[in-house]
């Protein structure tokens, strides 16, 4: 009851016309931002804090959380039209989004993505206003075991779950998972895989490499095949929802908060991890299993979904304890210092206007971020009529100075070309890219709660499973790896008893 009073209170703090003002402003700057190949909403609030000097802290934040959803939004707006993700919590939406792009179903792509955030944000805002002390207290007690489990799962389930087969979906994330390794051991300084460059000891951003797999390697496969192909405009479809859609949609929009929320509050990858689980739940539980990987709806709605709750849990951590467990979360806590306020559990009874102001800005964000793209929903999916010579000039043109403005060195520029190349070769020989992206994100992450789970156990490696919470992750892990082996057997002998009846019948018959 103190909550519901409280977030009424911020309600009142939130509708002031300015701040209502900054969280317009945010929506509309995350969402144009966002848009841009390579420049996801952490680079954009980054980039947007100095201009925040002069604002009072409540404003400032309002207009912050405001750019998080609307680059987010943005990212899948690309990642839909133009198979190049925005930011890395975009990256699943390619998956099924252009195919449907393609099949000239654009905007109905964005349309079921718009409504997902909407729905994701709602319900995960809704949570985290009911959760935050609970959710915040078991953060507090997962540790390194438990979060290397997690990086497991989600390893192999976006390798089971992708690509013509498993075998090359490991190829795929083995691929990413060197990429991750180049620059300095984390724990001992040591160089790795950066032949002898002091540029490469910070290691390869994650943002250059999914511009390059995505934009880049795209732009060139498409134009290897335009040699022998005329690139006629892509048709934009209707810009609405039917009936069939939404009956194939509404659950997956109700699913994904569900998976997305508790990961956005523990660290362990943002929202990349929840919205692959989405994928492969999405894909588990789906009746048009066939379609995916051709442009199944379910895929882009319950991902985005999840994408945009994930969102929500993440400021559960970043507020009460502190803790970001994103790059934007990141920067927003350096805003936080930046103003003097310091985040923890004292920060609710301390600055109580600025965090339940905040809270419910992002109600009123997602209202506006609803209101805003539904209607621009055909007009992004015109993007598609233009011709694709100057649609991916023009693309490779943005993903350069998106991977330029990442560090400022000519070298990045290099290093896209070359990992644009990998991307290529990818598609040329089947491998899936999603496996990649995962393990340069995750791969590092996952090496270092590794090791610290080795170091707290002397090296044993029943240290990876003395907690309840990671032997239920490998039981779900060791699930899927079985699951495939486990159905053959029993589809074999149901054909085979179906067959036995058969005959049976006939010679009983005869």
């Amino acid at each position: 009851m103190d909550s519901l009073n409280s977030l009424l209170d911020g309600f009142g703090t939130a509708l002031t016309p300015m701040n209502l003002l900054w969280a317009a402003i945010g929506v509309l700057l995350g969402t144009a931002i966002g848009v841009l190949p390579g420049i996801g909403p952490a680079m954009a609030v980054a980039l947007l804090l100095p201009v925040t000097y002069g604002l009072d802290p409540t404003g400032a934040f309002i207009m912050f959380a405001g750019i998080y959803y609307g680059a987010m939004f943005g990212g899948s707006t690309t990642s839909i039209l133009l198979n190049t993700p925005g930011e890395s919590a975009a990256v699943v939406a390619a998956i099924e989004g252009n195919p449907m792009a393609k099949a000239g179903r654009g905007a109905q792509a964005l349309a079921a993505a718009a409504i997902g955030h909407f729905a994701g944000g709602m319900i995960g805002t809704i949570l985290l206003v009911a959760l935050a002390p609970t959710v915040a207290s078991l953060a507090i007690g997962i540790g390194a075991p438990d979060y290397f489990a997690i990086m497991v799962l989600a390893f192999i389930a976006v390798t089971s779950v992708l690509g013509a087969s498993r075998i090359r979906g490991l190829a795929s994330l083995l691929i990413g998972l060197t990429i991750g390794l180049v620059g300095l051991d984390q724990m001992t300084g040591q160089q790795r895989l950066t032949f002898g460059s002091l540029q490469l000891a910070d290691g390869v951003d994650v943002v250059i490499v999914a511009v390059g797999l995505f934009a880049i390697g795209e732009a060139l496969w498409v134009a290897a095949r335009l040699r022998r192909t005329t690139g006629e405009p892509i048709p934009v479809g209707r810009p609405w929802l039917g009936r069939s859609d939404l009956r194939r949609t509404w659950k997956p929009w109700l699913r994904g908060p569900l998976i997305g929320f508790p990961f956005g509050a523990i660290p362990a990858g943002g929202a990349e991890i929840p919205t692959f689980l989405s994928y492969v739940t999405e894909k588990r539980l789906s009746k048009h299993r066939g379609q995916f990987g051709k442009g199944a709806i379910e895929g882009v709605a319950g991902p985005e979904s999840a994408a945009s709750a994930s969102a929500a849990g993440t400021l559960v951590s970043m507020l009460t304890l502190g803790l970001p467990t994103t790059a934007v979360a990141a920067v927003m806590l350096a805003a936080f210092q930046q103003y003097g306020i310091q985040p923890g559990p004292l920060l609710f009874e301390r600055e109580p206007e600025l965090v339940w102001g905040l809270i419910a800005s992002l109600f009123v964000g997602m209202v506006l971020l609803l209101a805003l793209n539904l209607p621009l929903a055909p007009v992004w999916a015109k993007l598609l009529r233009i011709p694709r010579p100057y649609l991916y000039a023009g693309i490779l043109f943005f993903a350069a100075v998106g991977a330029y403005a990442v560090g400022g060195e000519s070298l990045d520029l290099v290093i896209l070309l070359i990992i644009g190349l990998i991307g290529f070769g990818m598609r040329r020989y089947g491998l899936p890219v999603l496996p990649a992206v995962i393990g340069v994100i995750l791969g590092p992450a996952a090496e270092q709660q590794l090791r610290r789970a080795l170091q707290i156990s002397d090296g044993s490696v029943t240290g990876l499973v003395n907690t309840p919470f990671s032997v239920t992750v490998y039981a779900i892990v060791a699930l899927i790896l079985a699951w495939p082996l486990v159905y053959r057997v029993v589809v074999v002998r149901r054909r085979n008893g179906r067959k036995e009846g058969g005959k049976t019948g006939a010679v009983s018959g005869g």
